[in-house]
């Protein structure tokens, strides 16, 4: 079945409301290695109830449904979809519990070819339930490797390129491990696509093992950035946005160059032991 453009711009998808508390904020932050060392007083106030925070990237597994894009009046064939950029743009602070609604719409849709794919973008905003209040808003580029040729437009109108890293050596370098069961950690928090968790599903689309959420790496990327530059204060990070270039396997270990201009912040993530760019072309937005 043919993607379906005129079902996929203009399906209202059904709002997600979300009630979560402390211990999903803890388990999510478990699950990007935070506590890896449980007397660093700076990594337990994400996992730990005493003085409590929720990490800025958060919101991403707020009032979500990872089946959306699933049905099947789309046409799309989801299980050849792989995550291509994200954006989250904090409006309010994160709280450490709450009810949200979460709303998904697709924005527009690109055309790559037959043969090259489909790119489709998606937005979501989180309200708080109570009042209203817009909490973030996410944005979404999913690649569709086996959609492309449905006759749509070939590029996206009034797109911007992507943030370019700086032409020098980085400001700062953070080198965070992860650990081997950080995906089936990370998977509780909501993702539980057996490409990350699975090793027969993995092999069945072409990796030798399972992959690291390409969210997780943002998660990671995240705290570097929460470290080196933000002294662990999530209120100071407004924005973050990424494109992600290659998989992480668990296990590996992930550095995060960071360019310093003002109040921002250039990132790009890299697996050391391949020495390959699994995040590229990040941009955070710093407060203070």
């Amino acid at each position: 079945m043919p993607l379906n453009l005129e079902k996929l711009l203009t399906f209202k998808v059904p709002p997600v409301e979300h009630s979560y508390g402390p211990r999903d904020v803890m388990l999510y932050a478990l699950g990007l290695g935070f506590g890896q060392d449980p007397t660093d007083e700076n990594q337990l106030q994400f996992v730990l109830e005493k003085n409590l925070k929720a990490l800025p990237t958060w919101p991403l597994k707020m009032g979500y449904d990872p089946y959306w894009l699933r049905d099947n009046d789309y046409g799309l064939a989801w299980d050849h979809g792989v995550h291509g950029e994200q954006t989250v743009v904090l409006h309010a602070p994160v709280a450490t519990q709450g009810t949200v609604i979460g709303q998904e719409k697709v924005v527009d849709v690109v055309d790559k070819g037959e043969g090259r794919g489909a790119l489709v973008y998606s937005e979501r905003t989180i309200t708080d339930k109570a009042s209203g209040t817009l909490l973030a808003t996410l944005k979404q580029t999913t690649f569709f490797r086996a959609d492309g040729g449905f006759g749509g437009q070939r590029e996206r109108k009034g797109a911007t390129p992507p943030h370019a890293i700086p032409d020098r050596a980085p400001d700062l370098v953070c080198d965070l491990a992860t650990r081997p069961e950080m995906a089936l950690i990370y998977r509780l928090s909501g993702d539980i696509n057996p490409l990350h968790a699975d090793p027969e599903s993995a092999r069945s689309v072409g990796f030798p093992r399972p992959i690291l959420h390409g969210l997780a790496t943002m998660g990671v990327a995240c705290h570097a950035l929460l470290k080196m530059v933000c002294g662990y204060d999530p209120a100071r990070i407004r924005e973050l946005s990424v494109r992600f270039s290659a998989p992480v396997f668990p296990g590996e270990t992930i550095r995060t160059e960071i360019w310093q201009d003002g109040h921002v912040v250039s990132f790009r993530a890299r697996v050391m032991e391949r020495d390959v760019i699994a995040i590229n072309n990040g941009r955070a937005g710093i407060n203070g």
